[in-house]
């Protein structure tokens, strides 16, 4: 399978596993809130060889806690389940309020001292990433996510 039309299906294989998460967290008890603005952002992450469970470990004990600290919500993570991807790749969904929290919550977690500190410690035995994917997403007015 070509290596476009696979990532295509991972990241639609992703959004739609990613639904049933987010509508038992839409399911909550909440306050009414505004919602138009509110964004979704599918995020890929592309690991050096050999190096998918150092970035498991990092977010798993550092990353997600940070990400909610500057106002993003971890919707879900997954790890595809076919080879190679299954090797390298971690995909996750995070909610902004709006693109501009997301722009100010990526510039604050990205001057974070506490993530300088995770990021060189977890890079101790050389670079995780490779590569990162990003997509907005806006949902649809017949989404059950909105």
């Amino acid at each position: 399978m070509p290596q476009t039309t696979l990532m295509k299906n991972l990241l639609a294989g992703a959004a739609l596993f990613a639904l049933g998460a987010v509508t038992v967290w839409l399911a909550r008890p909440a306050v009414v809130e505004a919602q138009s603005e509110r964004v979704y952002e599918l995020r890929t992450y592309h690991c050096m060889p050999g190096r998918l469970e150092a970035l498991k470990t990092r977010f798993r004990e550092h990353t997600t806690k940070l990400f909610a600290k500057h106002g993003m919500k971890n919707i879900g993570y997954w790890i595809p389940s076919d080879a190679p991807d299954s090797q390298n790749t971690l995909i996750y969904i995070l909610a902004h309020e709006s693109r501009d929290a997301a722009k100010k919550s990526w510039t604050d977690f990205g001057n974070d001292p506490e993530w300088k500190r995770v990021l060189d410690a977890s890079e101790k035995d050389g670079k995780i990433v490779e590569k990162v994917d990003s997509v907005y997403m806006t949902p649809t007015d017949f989404s059950a996510l909105k």
